[in-house]
C-alpha cells in the first residue's frame, strides 16, 4: 500500500458527487453500515465521509441508535482515534465525517507484507489500547474492533468506525435479535448475545493482536456458526504465536470478562517490553517498515462551474449515435462534392476571363464596344437565361404567367427560431409529474414526464416523450436536443449515470423539445427520493 491510488477508488455512477456540502473525491470503501468517501473541509483538511445504507436509514430504530452514537462519539478525544468532526443523524441519508487517516488498514498491511514482527505488534497493541481508553471514557463500547478498523498512520495506529458501536446503556442486540459484530473477532459473551461491556473490546484487541502476529484469525475462518462455536467452547491455540506475545494475548482472551486486562494494563505491559524504544515516539524503524512509503492524499475537488438552465450559444461536440454518424457522413460527402464542383466552375470562369482579357482590355478603358463580338453574345445569352424576370420588389422568381409559384411566398416565422420557455427548479417525486403544457408542474401522475424509484434504481418515464442523457458536459443547445432526441426511442431513462448538473433532452410527440438540467438528485432512499430540475421548453421545435 504505497500510494493513494492503491487505497482510493474512483467514484461510481451511483455515488453522489456531494454529501451535505462535502464534495467527494474518491471512494474509500464500503461496509455493513454504508459507503465511505474521501472529501475535504473548507480549509482543505482531508476527511472520511460515511453515508448510511438506505435500508438502515429507513429503520426508525437504527436512526435512534445512530443519533445516540453520534452524540456519544462527539465526546471521544484520543491520540489514536480518528476524531469525528461532523455528522447529521437526521440527514437524507444519515452521514458522519471523521478525520481521514492516510494509511492502510492492519488487514491490508498484513495481506501485503505478511505477519508483523513482534516490536511492531507491541507498538500496535499499545496504541489501540490507548484508543480504547478514550472510547470507553466516553461511555462507548466499540463492539466491532478488528484489523480492518485499525488504520496504520505514520505516527501510530488509529481506531476507526464506531458505525455499530453503541452507548454503554444500549441493548446488546440489534432490532432482529442477533448479535452485532464480526464473527472472527467477537467475544464469547457477544457471540451468545450476552452483556457487552468494555471488556468485550479487550477480547477483540487480543484477537487483533494475534491476527497481526499470525497473518490470519486466531480462531480460523469458515462459516460464522463454526467460528462462533470455537470462540465460545474452545481454548485458543496460542502455541503458534511468538513466545513474547503469548502472556498478553492470553490475558486479553480470558473467557471470563472480569479476568481480562484493562486498556491501561495493556499499555503498561507493552511499554515494559519495548523498553527504551517506548520513549522514542510512535515511529521507530520497524513501524515505518510496516507502513511503507508515505501515502499521497489527492487534492480537494474544485467547485464546478454553475450550470446554466438556458442553452449556450456556442455548441460543444456531442457523442453521436450510429444513425446520426451515418447521416453526418452523408451530409459531409455531399458538401464536399458540391464544394469541388463549385471550385471547378470557378476555375473555368477564371480561365475564360483571362483568355478574353486581352481583347476586352481596351474596351474596359474606353467603354463598351458598340458591336458585341461572338463571345459577348454568348455570355449575354447565358446571363439572360440565368436571370429570369423577378416580381418587382418581391425577391421571388415569377412563373410563366408572371405569378409567384405556389409555396414560394415568404413566411413571417420561417426565419425565426423557437423561443425558449424557462421553468426553473421544478420538483419531481413519486407523487407528481411535469407537463409540456401549462402548468408545467402537476400534482398528479398524468403529466408527460414522471419520476419513479424501485429497488433496481430510479428513472424518468413517459408515454408521450423520448429521453436522451447528454454525456459530453454542460451546454446542450436546441440543435443538440433536436439531433440526439430525434434519434432516440427511450421512454424509460435510468438515472444511475446522472448526477447534479447532468442534462437530459426530451422530445414530445407534438414536436416540442425540452432540456432538463438536474440541480439536485436525491435517490439514496427510494421512498423519499426526488429530483429538482431546471426545465427549458421550445414549442414546435422538432425538424
Amino acid at each position: 500500500m504505497n500510494n493513494a491510488t492503491e487505497m482510493l477508488q474512483p467514484l461510481q455512477a451511483d455515488d453522489p458527487p456531494v454529501v451535505a456540502g462535502y464534495r467527494l473525491a474518491a471512494r474509500l470503501g464500503a461496509g455493513g453500515m454504508g459507503r465511505v468517501y474521501l472529501s475535504h473541509t473548507q480549509g482543505g483538511r482531508p476527511v472520511a465521509i460515511k453515508v448510511v445504507r438506505p435500508e438502515l436509514a429507513d429503520a426508525p430504530a437504527f436512526r435512534r441508535r445512530f443519533r445516540r452514537e453520534v452524540e456519544a462519539a462527539r465526546r471521544v478525544r484520543g491520540a489514536y482515534t480518528a476524531e469525528m468532526i461532523d455528522a447529521d443523524a437526521d440527514g437524507v441519508p444519515p452521514w458522519l465525517a471523521t478525520l481521514y487517516v492516510p494509511g492502510p488498514s492492519l488487514a491490508e498491511a498484513v495481506a501485503r507484507r505478511g505477519p508483523l514482527p513482534v516490536p511492531a505488534v507491541l507498538w500496535l497493541v499499545a496504541g489501540v489500547a490507548e484508543a480504547l481508553q478514550a472510547i470507553h471514557a466516553a461511555e462507548i463500547v466499540h463492539r466491532d474492533l478488528k484489523p480492518s478498523n485499525v488504520l496504520l498512520a505514520a505516527d501510530g495506529p488509529r481506531v476507526i468506525d464506531f458505525g455499530i458501536s453503541l452507548a454503554a446503556d444500549l441493548s446488546s442486540h440489534t432490532a432482529t435479535g442477533s448479535a452485532v459484530g464480526t464473527p472472527q473477532f467477537m467475544a464469547p459473551e457477544q457471540a451468545t448475545a450476552g452483556e457487552v461491556t468494555a471488556a468485550t473490546d479487550i477480547f477483540a484487541l487480543g484477537q487483533t493482536a494475534a491476527f497481526a502476529a499470525l497473518g490470519e484469525p486466531l480462531y480460523g475462518d469458515g462459516p460464522a456458526p463454526s467460528v462462533l462455536y470455537r470462540i465460545v467452547h474452545e481454548e485458543p491455540d496460542l502455541s503458534r504465536l511468538p513466545e513474547p506475545l503469548r502472556p498478553l494475548i492470553a490475558r486479553c482472551l480470558a473467557a471470563d470478562p472480569e479476568e481480562r486486562a484493562t486498556p491501561a494494563e495493556v499499555v503498561e505491559w507493552c511499554r515494559q517490553r519495548l523498553g527504551g524504544d517506548a520513549d522514542a515516539g510512535a515511529g521507530p524503524a520497524v513501524w515505518r517498515e510496516v507502513m511503507g512509503p508515505e501515502v499521497t492524499v489527492p487534492a480537494p475537488v474544485p467547485e464546478p462551474t454553475r450550470v446554466q438552465a438556458m442553452p449556450l450559444v456556442v455548441t460543444q461536440p456531442q457523442p453521436m449515435l450510429p444513425d446520426v454518424r451515418r447521416t453526418r457522413r452523408r451530409r459531409t460527402a455531399l458538401i464536399t462534392a458540391a464544394s469541388v464542383t463549385a471550385g471547378a466552375l470557378l476555375l473555368m470562369g477564371l480561365a475564360w476571363t483571362v483568355a478574353d482579357a486581352g481583347d476586352r482590355f481596351g474596351d474596359w478603358v474606353a467603354g463598351s464596344r458598340s458591336t458585341p463580338g461572338p463571345a459577348d453574345s454568348a455570355r449575354s445569352s447565358a446571363s439572360s437565361s440565368a436571370s429570369a424576370p423577378a416580381s418587382e420588389g418581391s425577391g421571388q422568381t415569377s412563373g410563366a404567367d408572371g405569378r409567384t409559384p405556389e409555396g414560394s411566398q415568404p413566411s413571417s416565422t420561417a426565419s425565426k427560431s423557437p423561443q425558449p420557455v424557462v421553468s426553473p427548479l421544478q420538483w419531481l417525486d413519486a407523487k407528481n409529474s411535469l407537463s409540456f403544457k401549462e402548468p408545467v408542474q402537476r400534482e398528479d401522475r398524468k403529466g408527460d414526464i414522471r419520476f419513479d424509484c424501485q429497488e433496481a434504481g430510479c428513472a424518468l418515464e413517459s408515454d408521450t416523450s423520448v429521453f436522451t442523457l447528454m454525456l459530453d458536459g454542460p451546454g446542450a443547445t436546441l440543435d443538440d436536443c433536436r439531433l440526439f432526441a430525434g434519434a432516440s426511442d427511450t421512454r424509460h431513462l435510468s438515472l444511475a449515470a446522472a448526477a447534479n448538473g447532468s442534462e437530459i433532452c426530451v422530445k414530445h410527440s407534438s414536436g416540442d423539445i425540452a432540456l432538463l438540467v438536474i440541480q439536485t438528485k436525491s435517490t439514496a432512499l427510494p421512498d423519499i427520493a426526488f429530483l429538482n430540475v431546471d426545465m427549458t421548453i421550445w414549442r414546435a421545435a422538432a425538424q
